[in-house]
């Protein structure tokens, strides 16, 4: 057993442990919108599958290349292999849902139906992990999704297939999170990742190959491709690390602080304008953020 998995198992999940899977989780979510910025940036030249393809590409060849250089590789197979399977197919259609929603909604709207997982994350806490949310952590939670429909006031159209998926996109990634409290502290993380990856990789090659397949791609947007899939791997490292320390229902709600980094990566590779409701809607997710650490 690794000296990170142990002191994960040492730690427990009391406020303290809560604490420090909030830092955790929120540089994950700072990461993940990094390479949501990144995507952004290649997909104005190349399809949306290629781009997802060689980013999970890198990503995986990532976390093999560390694995093989520490002389971990035995580490990326999973002890678990049943519940890792479960949460890479979950999370596989996961983007499949978000991805078909982002196509047939404005992203306002995807985003706000997207960020119910934390709420979906608590009740599955509360259901099936036995956590419980203080009457302040729940008034977090939901004071955190009102901050998010602040932020990006989402309009009033007619419900179609676009708003079920990004439902749906957000209860499978809430069940995968969910997942995460129930592996041993003996299984791996690069386990999880990797199975994850593998399956992402495969998800997102046929999908390119079926929409049209692979354009040539020079070296700058290789290397932009590269650098994505490291924030993709960092990432998800650090929020399955997070979920390992700390209470599921509790870290689940700085999810809500990725819009505040999209924000952030818009206003500085973009020029996007930060307005008045993004800054007033990114304070309440602080402070929601607060609530849910009471």
């Amino acid at each position: 057993m690794s000296d990170s998995i142990r002191s994960a198992s040492a730690v427990g999940t009391g406020a303290n442990a809560n604490l420090r899977a909030a830092a955790i989780v929120i540089t994950a979510f700072a990461a993940f919108s990094g390479t949501d910025a990144l995507v952004k940036l290649l997909s104005a030249e190349f399809r949306v599958p290629q781009v997802t393809f060689l980013i999970t590409l890198a990503a995986l060849l990532l976390v093999s290349g560390r694995a093989v250089f520490t002389r971990r590789l035995g580490e990326l197979v999973p002890r678990q292999p049943g519940l890792a399977l479960i949460r890479a197919l979950l999370l596989a259609g996961d983007t499949l849902l978000i991805h078909y929603a982002f196509a047939a909604l404005p992203l306002a709207e995807a985003y706000v139906l997207a960020f119910l997982s934390p709420v979906l994350v608590a009740i599955l806490a509360f259901v099936f992990l036995g956590e419980r949310l203080s009457l302040i952590g729940w008034l977090g939670v939901g004071l955190g999704f009102a901050g998010v429909a602040v932020a990006l006031r989402p309009g009033a159209g007619a419900l179609n297939l676009g708003h079920m998926a990004a439902i749906g996109s957000a209860l499978l990634f809430a069940l995968s999170l969910a997942l995460l409290r129930k592996t041993k502290s003996e299984e791996s993380d690069d386990a999880l990742v990797a199975t994850m990856l593998v399956m992402l990789t495969v998800t997102a090659f046929i999908v390119a190959m079926a929409t049209g397949g692979f354009d040539a791609i020079g070296p700058g947007a290789l290397l932009v491709a590269v650098l994505a899939g490291f924030l993709l791997y960092v990432g998800h490292a650090l929020l399955v690390r997070a979920f390992r320390i700390g209470d599921a229902s509790v870290v689940a709600a700085f999810q809500y602080s990725q819009i505040v980094w999209g924000c952030l990566y818009g206003a500085v590779l973009f020029g996007a304008p930060i307005e008045t409701y993004t800054i007033v809607g990114g304070v309440i997710i602080i402070f929601s953020g607060w609530l849910v650490l009471k």
